[in-house]
């Protein structure tokens, strides 16, 4: 008597174990795990322990990869996601979740477990770090060259695996190179070689409000003390915010960065790329992730006025910009933003849109006239508890630690105020949108089971819909799994790219067009389109 089968699916049961040669390798990997794990406890290993470690972490993931996907069909297969432990938020994965989260808090808030000492020598995992980070820096190691190190080398080498996985398209493979590029050599190596030349850490790719540190009092003093060298980095990190960004959203969307640049975006698409499907897609999800995000975005605002009111108070005379100066300014640009926003696009936001925008520039308003009457300053405090709260607490222990409980873009769509701002200018100025062929849609629901941010693909294409949404981070796997060529992500006119009304019944008739020219016709019986 045949097994019974289970599974609806034509193509039968997905496998059930790992097969030999993927097993092996995670052997491999693990033990590289394991000869970092010992350095935690204090073991006093040779040098070479944290090349073996590195390289047999490398190892098991290149051949657990290629054995997964070379000789098979790129791509998407729906292959028994669901009914694993790791991504099914079985077991496996909450085991996963728990020990990301506990690396998380002990990295944050208790290296000295790590083996980090600032005021001796380093022991422990971090000590074992110290080699590689005086090769490249010229420093002793932390905790932050330890995570980076291994941050990098987990988007490198799943980076190879999502290549293989996507190799049939194109758009993909050049985005995972891209992300991979600028975490190596951008994220990783430039700051720690301009340690080296007793120049500030300067990360060009992080931005603000990302990077919710680059107005600090601290790394406002490192810049001026650089001298020009300082001063070009402060002036990159303004010029990225006020002209980079917005010019490269226009043509592109926010894709070139939180897909293309971010790091975070980075270790989403690869390592995070096996729980993409996690996302929550419901209503309810949705609406609370618009309140949160543009929370965390008025926070920094506030945040980064007051350091930077702080800075200004405590070095009254060494610069021509006055504290009171700068609250007025902040405030008379916050206000000329909004203005235009509304003068010019409030047709594209929703009522309760209007609604938050009204209140989020009023309690910033409210903060800034505190501040300038009261001459009280609470930058320090601020920015102590936004780092606890959303730099550390939200971005890294939420933000990777939950990947395989809810999703690999937790931080990105609940959290980061980098997507906040982009999102709005793609929502309102970008000439980006994911176009759809309405009339080609089976339903089979790949795109929106699929979708990283959570968003319902499907209920788009079902209409022949643009998809314009300000959490679309257009990482493209919708249009990658999609079966039939339905979707094609598009930079194109403004004109008529939200197009809310179509409804398709084939691959260009718009049924509500029809619909508003038969009404027309009652009038006119002549010129009914019908009648053709």
């Amino acid at each position: 008597m045949s097994t019974p089968q289970h599974n609806m699916s034509l193509s039968g049961e997905p496998p059930a174990t790992l097969s030999t040669t993927q097993k092996v390798a995670t052997g491999i990997g693990w033990t590289g795990v394991f000869i970092f794990t010992l350095a935690i406890f204090n073991l006093q290993l040779p040098q070479m322990f944290l090349w073996l470690g590195l390289g047999l972490i490398s190892l098991g993931v290149i051949i657990f990869a290629n054995d997964q996907y070379y000789g098979k069909p790129a791509g998407v297969k729906n292959d028994g996601i669901w009914f694993k432990s790791m991504t099914a938020r079985g077991v496996l994965a909450w085991g996963t979740a728990i020990l990301l989260t506990l690396f998380y808090v002990v990295l944050y808030w208790f290296p000295q477990y790590l083996g980090y000492n600032p005021d001796g020598a380093n022991s422990g995992l971090v000590g074992l770090f110290d080699p590689l980070s005086r090769f490249i820096s010229g420093q002793p190691a932390s905790q932050w060259f330890v995570y980076g190190t291994f941050y990098t080398l987990a988007i490198l080498i799943f980076g190879y695996k999502f290549l293989l996985k996507y190799r049939h398209n194109k758009y993909e493979v050049l985005r995972t190179f891209s992300v991979m590029f600028f975490q190596l050599g951008f994220a990783f190596l430039i700051p720690e070689i301009l340690m080296r030349l007793n120049q500030p850490y300067f990360n060009p790719v992080n931005i603000w409000p990302l990077n919710y540190d680059l107005f600090a009092g601290y790394k406002l003093s490192e810049f001026f003390s650089a001298g020009n060298i300082g001063l070009l980095m402060l002036f990159f990190g303004i010029a990225s915010i006020f002209v980079i960004t917005p010019i490269l959203t226009y043509f592109y969307g926010k894709r070139w960065y939180c897909s293309w640049v971010c790091g975070c975006g980075g270790l989403a698409e690869t390592a995070g790329d096996p729980y993409r499907h996690l996302s929550d897609k419901s209503r309810a999800t949705w609406k609370f992730e618009r309140y949160i995000i543009h929370t965390v975005l008025v926070l920094v605002v506030v945040m980064t006025i007051a350091v930077i009111y702080s800075f200004l108070n405590e070095n009254p005379d060494q610069f021509w910009l006055n504290k009171n100066v700068f609250l007025l300014g902040s405030a008379a640009f916050l206000v000329l933003l909004f203005g235009l926003i509304w003068i010019f696009k409030r047709h594209r936001l929703a009522k309760d849109a209007k609604k938050g925008a009204i209140i989020s520039l009023s309690i910033v308003l409210a903060i800034i006239a505190a501040f300038y009457f009261s001459g009280m300053t609470y930058g320090y405090l601020l920015r102590q508890w936004y780092g606890f709260l959303i730099g550390a607490a939200f971005s890294g222990v939420i933000g990777v630690g939950f990947y395989p409980i809810f999703g690999n873009r937790v931080w990105c769509r609940f959290g980061c105020p980098m997507a906040a701002v982009l999102g709005m200018q793609q929502r309102l100025f970008s000439k980006f949108r994911i176009t759809t062929n309405g009339g080609q849609c089976i339903s089979c629901g790949n795109c929106s089971t699929y979708c990283e941010m959570g968003i319902d693909v499907r209920a788009y294409a079902q209409k022949g819909e643009n998809i314009v949404r300000s959490s679309c981070v257009g990482c493209g796997i919708c249009s990658a799994v999609c079966p039939r060529g339905v979707l094609k992500l598009e930079n194109g006119a403004l004109e008529g790219r939200i197009n809310s009304e179509a409804v398709l019944l084939g691959n260009d008739v718009d049924l509500l067009d029809l619909i508003r020219q038969q009404k027309k016709a009652t009038r006119d019986p002549h010129s009914s389109p019908f009648n053709s």
